[in-house]
């Protein structure tokens, strides 16, 4: 059982009807959109999602038990292909995205709370026109995509005062570097500590 789903999120997805739908927060460049799987607008937790219906989808999310980075796909179709160059200037790689599992009563009022399906950065967008109309995919990646990008860091003074500003742990790393240190015996040399 997920840490996150509540009593009444378990008990729904053990009803025998089943009556999901996703709901998805993604931030551009300029501003944040809420979007979701349903139709009209939903609120909740403080947030609008606008309905896109069957316009949009959110590609399979996978969860397993070996830590492996899985990523998923966010398309919106059928928008006016005029928009596009203004939805490409406001995309940037790298912005957060959530996607939430909703479940619904027949009110149809949500259930518990939803359940985080899949948390991660945007990616590449693939775009597709036809005519009038734009499709636009957006790859998603997981944030474990950042344990194979290697840590550029160096124990210097300037990388610990990026951290750490006015720490001096490192202020005389560069000159002790040709330093010949004397352990034990008598020096022959000026050069020594």
């Amino acid at each position: 059982m997920r840490y996150d789903a509540t009593a009444d999120f378990i008990a729904a997805l053990e009803a025998p009807v089943l009556r999901p739908a996703f709901l998805v927060s993604m931030q551009f460049a300029s501003s944040t959109v809420y979007a979701w799987t349903g139709r009209g607008t939903l609120v909740w937790n403080g947030m609008s999602f606008l309905g896109v219906g069957t316009m949009g989808d959110v590609a399979s999310v996978e969860e397993g038990s070996s830590v492996q980075a899985r990523g998923t796909t966010l398309t919106l179709s059928g928008f006016d292909a005029t928009l596009l160059g203004d939805a490409l200037t406001d995309l940037r790689q790298g912005l957060p995205v959530t996607v939430w599992l909703a479940l619904f009563d027949a009110t149809p009022a949500i259930i518990g709370n939803p359940v985080i399906a899949f948390r991660g950065r945007m990616d590449q967008p693939t775009i597709t026109v036809s005519g009038q109309t734009a499709t636009i995919s957006i790859n998603c990646e997981s944030r474990l995509m950042d344990m194979n990008v290697p840590a550029e860091r160096r124990y210097t003074n300037e990388d610990q005062q990026r951290d750490y500003p006015g720490d001096r742990g490192f202020e005389f790393v560069n000159s002790i570097q040709e330093v010949t240190i004397y352990w034990g015996r008598t020096p022959n040399s000026s050069n020594n500590l």
